[in-house]
């Protein structure tokens, strides 16, 4: 059974970085792309990015472009989100998930997902 166990997250000043990382067990990491998704109260989620399953080739949203970046190590079956210069409107639960490919997660076709972290940017 896939498990996908996020955190990192937090409250930070706008200008500020954080680090999200995402835990998978229960298959062998290097089978599935990962994204990163997000979800604002009252909006819907929101492609953030996507790595594929070696690592070799990633997808940023526009809106996060230049600031934020996705990794992966299969060796520790890992994958982070490094966020910097984070905006308030960054504000969401950040969920991590498993895919077929990157451009099937960029279109929001995903398989498992995890439970999210809460990330809020003040002002």
């Amino acid at each position: 059974q896939v498990q996908l166990v996020e955190s990192g997250g937090g409250l930070v000043q706008a200008g500020g970085s954080l680090r999200l990382s995402c835990a998978a067990s229960g298959y062998t990491s290097s089978t599935f792309a990962m994204g990163w998704f997000r979800q604002a109260p009252g909006k819907e989620r929101e492609f953030v990015a996507a790595i594929t399953n070696s690592g070799g080739f990633s997808r940023i949203a526009d809106s996060v472009k230049g600031r934020f970046t996705i990794s992966r190590d299969n060796a520790k079956n890992t994958v982070w989100l490094q966020m910097n210069s984070l905006k308030p409107e960054d504000t969401a639960i950040y969920y991590c998930a498993t895919g077929q490919s990157t451009t099937r997660l960029y279109n929001g076709d995903f398989g498992s997902w995890g439970q999210g972290t809460q990330v809020t940017v003040s002002s």
